[in-house]
């Protein structure tokens, strides 16, 4: 299986499709993700229509509603207002469940002492962010990713931006983290 990869993020304000690795980098493995709630899959997305593999995922996990959006200047109206939006801090009240079908983004997630961690998705990743934990999402400078949504029943479209620390899912998740 080939592993995902993540860093700690600099502070630069510069353009956020950027890596914005730490100088020098301070990579993050897959079960420091774990740690924080954060799972991933590596699955062939040239066959995710009939992929075994990723039926066998949304059966076990419960994934019954899926769509696919396309993230583009010439493909998403309203595209730079929509990647700001996107790259908010926020969190929700669902887990996040997403998979890159083609091209590249970014999930930038807090670790427990609220440091940046940017994960690179690139083409067959699938990875779920759990309810409550603050995070933003970016393509990378290529400005174009394709990617499956998955969710548990009906879609639930809401972000909460920072803060919602009064939210019972964050205090849940913190929760999580400290027996963690």
């Amino acid at each position: 299986m080939t592993q995902i990869e993540a860093w700690y993020m600099d502070e630069s304000t510069e353009d956020q499709r950027l890596p914005h690795r730490l100088e020098p980098n301070k990579p993050v493995s897959l079960e420091d993700l774990q740690k924080i709630g954060v799972f991933y899959w590596k699955l062939n997305a040239d066959i995710y229509e009939n992929d075994p593999e990723l039926q066998r995922l949304r059966e076990e996990r419960g994934y019954s509603y899926m769509d696919i959006i396309t993230i583009h200047p010439d493909k998403l109206p309203n595209y730079e207002d929509k990647l700001k939006m996107f790259y908010e801090e926020h969190l929700h009240l669902d887990d996040e469940i997403r998979y890159i079908l083609e091209g590249r983004a970014y999930f930038d997630v807090r670790d427990k002492n609220d440091g940046w961690i940017r994960i690179a998705m690139t083409k067959g990743d699938l990875i779920t962010l759990p309810a409550g934990i603050y995070h933003r999402f970016t393509l990378d400078e290529t400005n174009y990713t394709k990617a499956m949504r998955l969710f548990v029943g009906e879609p639930v479209w809401k972000a909460y931006n920072r803060p919602a620390d009064d939210f019972e899912i964050r205090q849940k998740y913190v929760k999580t983290l400290k027996c963690s």
